[in-house]
């Protein structure tokens, strides 16, 4: 009996010591969350404005699981107050936004930080609702002539897009992405067979799309550029009562009003040019491109009936006179074209860099534009292109650096890097193994001899998807 009542005491304190235990661990966490929810500090003992100096300090490859430490320092992190405290204390990084197409048409958003040499991915592009437009779809646009002509735009529609029903059910299908004042923009486009004023806003602060003003002008298929911290937008195509008709009208966002205005149209003075009445309307201006530089809105153009697209030089905005005057002869007429006519650049460190995939069927080169001599110059060094979709390649320019985005024989997206110093003046004396600190190095194979100026700086899988865009944030 004795024994039974000592093991029957044993347990009744085992049973207290655990109850007493878990009693004490509750108290604890609740100790502590309390803690966090009523601390008047961030951290304990500093001042908040110290506090928020160390958070600014902390990468931002880190901020996901700082937003978990406790609702302050998640409001900490998402505040306009860190991002300027990071700018002040010159602790702001440079990231690079890729867009991808997958199958069913799904657009996806990746960042990549070029320190951690880590991906992360962004929230999805948020659904589109079109209360007021006809839900007719391609039945309806096929009827649709461009401007009076017999040729079809919604035929190249259906090229571009490369499925007969695209437009029908894919929302942001032909919009145009920018980024600005350290945020993301998806801009017009088609859903349900209309053009789209509608502007979707990335902030990577809060890490959320949220929509801001329209545009004036519905439109898809437009081309985008940013200068002295505005975002620019022309061309592309609409929809009226004629049907789908390309634009000449250019529009320019302030971010930090919300408001949009109007800048002058593009003359299009080359297609003012052209000999007959018939040639005018079988032939279509289109802007292919734009860039920044040298102060100014290079826009690249061209004539086009689908399939077919001829190169009619371009067109230059000056935001000091306010006017469009024509682009250098020899800048139009040597800019590399892509598929559809399109035409590739970026600007680093104040040159302007363009793809040029004419070279071989798997490769391609680049070129810089000379704007003394008015000429585009080659620069040695293919690039491999093992990518036969409708967009193979992206040219980005960040840490001072030439990039190019395309994909490798196993299908991954492949960052890569020009390993010169001096782009535009190329020797072959110049090593291609010179040492680069702005970046880690990812230990993948070798591209080859004929590439060797080139390193792979970054990989992720990417099986079928193609390749959309690119943009760079310094946040």
């Amino acid at each position: 009996m004795g024994g039974i009542l000592s093991r029957s005491n044993h347990n009744s304190n085992v049973g207290d010591l655990i109850e007493g235990s878990q009693s004490a661990s509750c108290k604890r966490q609740r100790t502590s969350d309390s803690f966090w929810e009523h601390s008047p500090r961030l951290i304990p003992s500093l001042p908040d404005e110290i506090s928020i100096q160390i958070l600014a300090r902390l990468p931002r490859i880190h901020h996901l699981n700082a937003k978990l430490v406790s609702p302050s320092w998640k409001a900490a992190i998402m505040s306009p107050e860190l991002y300027r405290c990071r700018k002040k204390l010159g602790t702001t990084e440079v990231w690079l936004y890729l867009l991808t197409k997958t199958e069913g048409d799904k657009f996806l958003w990746y960042a990549f930080d070029p320190i951690s040499v880590r991906w992360q991915k962004l929230p999805p592009m948020p659904a589109i609702a079109v209360n007021d437009e006809p839900k007719s779809g391609l039945s309806g646009i096929r009827a649709w002539n461009m401007a009076g002509s017999s040729i079809r735009i919604a035929d190249a529609i259906r090229g571009w897009l490369g499925r007969r029903n695209a437009l029908d059910q894919v929302p942001f299908c032909g919009c145009a992405i920018g980024a600005v004042d350290g945020c993301l923009y998806a801009l017009g486009g088609f859903f349900r067979a209309a053009a789209m004023r509608s502007v979707w806003r990335y902030d990577p602060i809060v890490n959320a799309w949220n929509e801001v003003s329209p545009m004036s002008t519905a439109r898809a298929y437009c081309k985008t550029g940013v200068l002295n911290g505005k975002l620019y937008v022309v061309g592309g195509v609409t929809r009226d009562r004629g049907g789908l008709t390309p634009l000449q009208s250019a529009e320019v966002f302030n971010p930090h009003t919300g408001i949009w205005s109007e800048i002058p149209s593009m003359p299009f003075s080359k297609a003012q040019m052209l000999p007959t009445a018939f040639l005018a309307d079988l032939l279509k201006p289109i802007a292919t491109g734009m860039t920044s530089y040298r102060g100014k809105l290079y826009v690249p153009q061209s004539l086009y009936c689908w399939p077919f697209f001829v190169d009619v030089g371009g067109e230059v905005y000056d935001p000091e006179t306010n006017a469009w005057i024509d682009m250098p002869l020899g800048m139009g007429d040597g800019w590399p074209a892509r598929q559809a006519g399109t035409k590739l650049s970026v600007t680093v460190e104040g040159e302007l860099y363009a793809l040029d995939p004419s070279s071989t069927l798997d490769s391609a080169r680049i070129k810089v534009y000379d704007h003394q001599d008015d000429t585009w110059k080659v620069i040695e060094g293919d690039i491999p292109i093992n990518d036969n979709s409708e967009s193979p390649y992206l040219l980005a320019g960040f840490l001072g650096k030439l990039h190019v985005i395309t994909k490798d024989a196993n299908h991954n997206i492949m960052v890569m890097q020009a390993n010169r110093q001096n782009h535009s003046a190329p020797s072959p004396s110049t090593s291609a193994n010179s040492s680069q600190k702005n970046l880690h190095e990812v230990p993948e194979p070798v591209l080859g001899s004929e590439a060797n100026m080139w390193r792979v700086v970054a990989l992720r899988s990417g099986g079928t998807a193609e390749l959309v865009s690119c943009q760079i944030l310094d946040v």
